[in-house]
């Protein structure tokens, strides 16, 4: 398994990582139809992973009302400390101070969070999504006093924008805090808008980008096909296609192209999404999770191989949509002056002009 480093931090992280979201769903209506994996087979997959070479395991708070945290901590026992563990607070757990991420609830957050892991430390934890009624300051101040205490090692958010992290990243160098080492965020070959400013912007700030439902709940693992319902009991038929998804055509156009290279290659579906998503400038790494053990091994496999330059442009152009403004003026008045035809600046990634 490739390590990479997260940001520009020393902290090296496998490319494929495991999200825990599967964890504890019986515990939870809610998280039910997204797995409801037990101590037991937790533990399997944990071995599974750590034999593959994942060194970083992700989880949140609120994942079945922290039953998710409850159960990756009793998975890990001892071997906690071969590991990097990645948590998120934010979401409400309680009253109407026990949400969002004032220094109150950030604080009871993280030491309910140890509490569940079962650790005394907390490799990366991360704020769940923007808080626009804190202080950014207020809420970058406590997270730095976390990181401070030994607490937590490093700091990283989820779902913000560009400009909220930019603003975030501003605050911090302004402030001498510890800043944002990643940012984790929706993408998939169905949901690239995190390609027009996210991407460009974290390979210019050196952040590092955690990828969250590569396979976007499932809808590119394979399951979904054109003509046919998505299977009962899975993520797509009790929730729907996933969010952003605007023109679901296009996206069965991207399977039906995905299922040819596929069986071209001999592999399933979900790795050819995967193995795109790795090849990405700017990405970190996969949060990947599994229902099953022949599931996770499936998934984990995609680390094992490359797609051919031909094919991944193939998948770009299938999967590429039409660049909102500003970028396709953009596009079209530096079209004389890119070294690549989707390249707003050195280095950045974004769909191609021809989208």
């Amino acid at each position: 398994m490739q390590l990479r480093y997260l940001g520009r931090t020393g902290l090296q992280v496998s490319a494929l990582s495991f999200g825990v979201m599967t964890f504890g769903g019986a515990r939870s209506p809610f998280f039910q139809s997204v797995g409801t994996t037990e101590v037991d087979e937790a533990r399997q997959q944990v071995d599974i992973c750590l034999e593959a070479g994942v060194n970083l395991f992700d989880t949140a708070d609120v994942y079945s009302n922290g039953a998710s945290e409850e159960i990756l901590g009793e998975a890990l026992g001892a071997r906690r400390s071969d590991v990097i563990l990645a948590t998120k607070l934010h979401g409400s757990t309680g009253g109407p101070n026990d949400g969002g991420q004032s220094r109150h609830h950030i604080v009871r957050a993280c030491e309910a969070s140890l509490r569940r892991l079962g650790t005394d430390w907390i490799d990366l934890l991360q704020v769940h999504g923007f808080d626009g009624m804190t202080d950014l300051t207020e809420t970058l101040r406590a997270l730095d006093d976390l990181v401070t205490s030994g607490k937590v090692r490093y700091l990283g958010c989820s779902n913000y924008s560009a400009w909220h992290l930019m603003k975030a990243l501003a605050i911090s160098e302004r402030e001498h805090l510890e800043r944002f080492a990643s940012v984790q965020a929706h993408y998939s070959l169905v949901a690239r808008e995190l390609e027009y400013e996210i991407v460009p912007l974290c390979l210019d700030q050196n952040v590092g980008v955690l990828v969250w439902s590569p396979l976007s709940g499932g809808y590119l693992s394979g399951k979904v096909r054109r003509g046919q319902a998505a299977p009962e009991g899975s993520r797509t038929q009790a929730w729907g296609p996933p969010g952003g998804l605007a023109d679901e055509e296009s996206a069965l156009n991207t399977i039906d192209a995905l299922v040819e290279v596929a069986e071209a290659r001999g592999v399933s579906v979900a790795q050819v999404s995967l193995n795109w998503l790795l090849a990405k400038p700017g990405v970190t790494s996969l949060v990947v999770g599994a229902r099953g053990d022949d599931q996770l091994r499936d998934n984990l496999a995609a680390a094992s191989w490359s797609l051919a330059a031909a094919e991944v442009a193939r998948l770009d152009e299938v999967s590429a949509g039409r660049p909102p403004y500003p970028y396709w003026h953009q596009l079209r008045y530096n079209a004389d002056r890119l070294k690549e035809p989707w390249s707003l600046s050195p280095g950045a990634a974004g769909p191609t002009a021809s989208g």
